[in-house]
């Protein structure tokens, strides 16, 4: 296939290196069907490549990536509003929106599970689903500067990795994350657990590089099963269970009063406009904890 919307390199040391980089640098890498399409068969080839023992994932440009693309008609992401007046019966509505949260799910769980060590490499914003898909990989590498959170709970719906932070910051932190949307820097993440290291970001790549390189020093079956073994203790915490029940989950908040006023303000001012109205209030209310 040729991609569009990433790009697909491999370097280190004898290649043993790959890397996806998230294409959409004017758009801040937003996750389009399109660019999922991509992301997913590229994963499925290089899972494949024994010579390849750590992939790396990073975004072009000013960020890692800003969630989904909210375009209408994009698809990706799950629902997205209507900006014409024609009807669709619920029932059809509601497993329309099923199939696709849930597609959404099985890939991410895919990510999880890809028999390479993955690494995120974050610099700028981790918004939203890229952050789920950041949450998805074995470890997570990130400049002291960038911004991670998932403010999409502020009214798009409910995130896949609302089961991932329990166990990597806690309940109280998750439940203050989850309730507000509010967003953390990369050194604060690195704090709390959520990532693994926050870098300078002039030696962001150096470390990722680094790190990956020390990995890969051993062969690529020997590190697969490495993160079998240890996936395994998580899926039988219940880790697969959760991420689908967070899409049904997701699927259940698009019925909500307050999914309905985000559709009717994104049909009254526009993407941009509709953003600014969602946040403007957690901005104007912000405590002594900032």
């Amino acid at each position: 296939m040729e991609y569009k919307n990433i790009i697909v390199d491999r370097y280190g040391t004898e290649n043993r290196l790959g890397r996806i980089t998230l294409n959409r640098p004017a758009k801040l890498n937003t996750l389009s069907a399109q660019l999922l399409f991509e992301f997913e068969d590229a994963l499925k080839n290089l899972a494949q490549d024994n010579s390849i023992r750590v992939l790396i994932i990073r975004g072009a440009g000013r960020a890692f990536g800003a969630g989904y693309d909210q375009s209408p008609g994009d698809g990706a992401g799950g629902p997205k509003p209507k900006l014409d007046n024609t009807p669709i019966p619920a029932a059809d509505r509601f497993a329309r929106m099923r199939f696709d949260l849930q597609d959404g799910a099985r890939l991410q769980m895919y990510l999880w599970n890809l028999p390479k060590i993955t690494i995120a490499q974050v610099h700028g914003y981790c918004l939203a689903g890229s952050c789920e898909y950041a949450m998805m990989c074995d470890l997570v590498v990130a400049s002291e500067d960038a911004i991670i959170g998932h403010p999409g709970v502020r009214g798009l719906g409910h995130p896949r990795n609302s089961c991932f932070w329990p166990l990597l910051i806690g309940m109280r932190k998750t439940k203050e994350l989850m309730y507000t949307g509010d967003q953390v820097s990369g050194k604060e993440a690195a704090a709390m657990g959520m990532i693994n290291r926050a870098v300078p970001a002039a030696d962001l790549e150096k470390e990722v590089t680094l790190l990956a390189e020390r990995i890969a020093i051993q062969s690529a079956d020997a590190l697969a099963i490495h993160k079998e073994a240890l996936n395994r203790w998580w899926q039988t915490m219940g880790i697969e269970g959760a991420v689908r029940a967070a899409a049904d989950y997701d699927g259940y908040y698009q019925m909500t009063q307050q999914a309905a006023l985000w559709n009717q303000k994104i049909r009254e001012l526009g993407v941009k406009g509709a953003f600014e109205w969602r946040d403007k209030p957690y901005n104007d209310l912000r405590g002594a904890e900032k």
